[in-house]
């Protein structure tokens, strides 16, 4: 049954499994022993390659210290596509694996999972599972989620997002599949691992990390067991991202923004997300730019947009970033909600608007150098009137969409996409 289905009949609401996790300063040590007694024998590590580290060189020596066969592909690509999904079961079956580990961040993750639903169902290809538990068969190979960057939530959630490069150029599709048989065997959160990861990327991860906790804190699923988590989530974001940022060799910056990203996204596993995440899905698209920064952008603006809804938890969520509202009515506490976000994004050196994402924005931007035709010719975010109407689309087709908690129709979610391209932030600061 799909989301927006439960929503409006059913009382009834779901809990999704989570993994066993490691967390804490050296659990990535404990990779080896983990994965022999989950029965590894030959194991698969997919990731981008994290150039310029040595996190996966160690990992996977640590693993043959302890006696496992390893391959690895290392071509995950941000947002990642269908074909890096389909590359990866083919050398899984080529090189007889039993076993999966990712290293890295969402797309990391994102992609091993959707292999290993592949990888169950025989090499059927990744884009036939999107959607609400599409796979047929439970059993898949064990998979430990190893992050390095506090952002995803990806190695404790049901989700995983790709990109569908198969469908029309000039209408690209990114999609996300929720499967309870995706959960990895085993989470491994280890913020000395998060030592290496670069200013603007620890930044936008932090916002993907705010609005994973967020969102299913004013979500309409409204759903109670998630929402202790969220609020706590957007606590330890406000205490420590900056930290993060700034100084990323602090320890207890990056493990409070580890926890952040950790909870956030059991908040949402069971909560739901909202139009933030679909207008994130939607840019990375057409352009693929950084989920994380995406949401950023969005951030501020659905904030607004949701706020005549759910005044009163945009005042809890105030006072969980640090805002003393003694004295403030439900809408000035949820004005001051706003403020502090824009305050944090402007704080950790986020670009404000779309249109001023460019290729100097962030390290290792993607603009016009994509996989396919299309993003060849996307060189640069137009934010034009057809931008916005095929972004717009593309958001009311998200699966996120129907838990947003103000109702989305193209009318009322376009003029948000706009604002989000080219409008002003100081408009929404009062």
């Amino acid at each position: 049954m799909q989301v927006d289905e439960l929503l409006k009949p059913f009382p009834i609401k779901e809990f999704h499994p989570f993994p066993r996790a490691l967390l804490g300063p050296g659990s990535h040590e404990m990779i080896g022993p983990e994965a022999l007694k989950l029965g590894f024998k030959k194991t698969l590590v997919m990731t981008s390659g994290l150039r310029g580290t040595d996190i996966v060189h160690k990992i996977v020596e640590s693993m043959r210290y302890h006696g496992l066969e390893v391959v690895v592909y290392d071509q995950v690509e941000s947002n990642p596509k269908d074909y890096n999904v389909m590359d990866s079961v083919a050398m899984y079956q080529e090189n007889h694996c039993d076993s999966f580990v990712s290293i890295g961040g969402g797309s990391s993750h994102d992609a091993c999972k959707g292999a290993r639903i592949s990888v169950a169902h025989d090499g059927r290809n990744v884009n036939e599972f999107e959607g609400f538990n599409k796979s047929e068969n439970p059993k898949n190979p064990p998979h430990i989620a190893v992050s390095t960057t506090a952002g995803t939530g990806s190695e404790t959630s049901w989700a995983y997002v790709i990109t569908d490069t198969t469908t029309d150029p000039g209408n690209p599709h990114k999609y996300v599949a929720f499967d309870d048989n995706s959960v990895a065997s085993l989470a491994v959160d280890d913020p000395v691992l998060y030592y290496d990861c670069p200013v603007d990327y620890t930044a936008q991860c932090g916002f993907d990390v705010l609005a994973h906790a967020s969102e299913p804190y004013v979500s309409r699923l409204n759903f109670p067991p998630s929402l202790g988590n969220a609020l706590h989530a957007i606590k330890l974001t406000a205490q420590n991202l900056r930290q993060a940022v700034w100084n990323g060799q602090d320890l207890p910056g990056r493990e409070g923004m580890m926890y952040a990203q950790y909870i956030a996204a059991q908040a949402f596993n069971s909560g739901g997300l909202g139009i933030i995440h679909s207008i994130s899905h939607a840019v990375s698209a057409f352009y693929d730019t950084h989920h994380g920064l995406n949401n950023a952008v969005a951030l501020p603006r659905v904030w607004a947009f949701n706020m005549p809804v759910a005044y009163r938890r945009f005042a809890d969520i105030a006072e969980a970033m640090g805002i003393d509202t003694h004295g403030m009515t439900d809408p000035q506490a949820a004005d001051a909600a706003l403020n502090a976000a824009i305050r944090l994004l402007r704080d950790v050196g986020i670009p404000e608007r779309f249109v001023d994402v460019n290729a100097d924005s962030y390290s290792k931007n993607r603009l016009g150098q994509g996989p396919t035709k299309f993003y060849e010719q996307a060189k640069e975010i137009k934010g034009d009137s057809g931008d916005v109407d095929r972004i717009t689309n593309h958001v009311l087709g998200d699966a996120c969409t129907p838990g947003n908690a103000k109702e989305c129709t193209f009318d009322t979610v376009r003029p948000v996409v706009e604002h989000c391209m080219t409008g002003d932030l100081d408009d929404l600061l009062t």
